[in-house]
């Protein structure tokens, strides 16, 4: 029998593949984009990480997204440090999310507002994702416009707070094996697992539109 976190990792990995194997994601690691699109996709993180934390708070008491609220997680100030780096002290004035973007950020905030588990779902995809496959981008991302390691412009993909990734990783999926829901419950978890990655892929579709590589 197969634990739940087992579960979902299985039933997104495919999803997974496709947003990692982007053309936008692979172009900007190869190193085949200018700063402006990285800067353009820092932006877009904004939108999503604001729905996820604006909402968290409220979550703490949730018997099924309570143990998932951990500040230590947080991105959005470390977002607002790396656009303020890349885009100027005025940058929240130039801030504009894609439709996709847009799109995203809704579904996270409608589940954090109305289904406690669905917004699991969204957690587990985001920060778990930023955990592993993040530290790739980071140093690419420094090696590429020569950020300062783990400075500004980067600070997004640093979890000071989180001394051992490996043992936070475990004790998570630990606590989404313990989640309190029955096996439909777990199943609607994994749907919106899937659909969460969906949405990520579509913002890296949408970017890839607006920065072609030219042929």
């Amino acid at each position: 029998m197969d634990t739940f976190s087992t579960a979902i990792r299985t039933a997104s990995h495919e999803q997974h593949t496709e947003a990692e194997t982007s053309t936008f994601m692979s172009d900007l690691l190869g190193g085949r984009l200018g700063a402006d699109a990285y800067a353009r996709y820092t932006e877009q993180l904004w939108f999503v990480y604001e729905a996820l934390e604006s909402g968290a708070e409220r979550l703490a008491p949730d018997p099924v997204a309570g143990p998932f609220v951990r500040p230590e997680l947080y991105r959005l100030a470390a977002l607002e440090r790396d656009l303020e780096h890349l885009r100027g002290p005025g940058w929240r004035a130039g801030l504009s999310a894609l439709p996709a973007t847009r799109a995203y950020a809704a579904r996270v905030r409608e589940c954090a507002e109305r289904w406690p588990a669905g917004y699991v779902a969204h957690h587990y995809t985001r920060y778990l994702g930023d955990l592993s496959g993040g530290q790739i981008i980071r140093g690419r991302a420094e090696k590429t416009w020569g950020f300062a390691r783990k400075g500004d412009g980067v600070r997004f993909y640093v979890f000071e707070q989180i001394a051992n990734p490996a043992a936070f990783k475990r004790s998570y999926r630990e606590l989404l094996d313990a989640v309190p829901a029955d096996d439909l419950e777990k199943q609607r978890i994994v749907t919106e697992c899937k659909r969460a990655f969906a949405l990520n892929t579509a913002v890296f579709r949408a970017l890839g539109e607006e920065f072609p590589l030219t042929a």
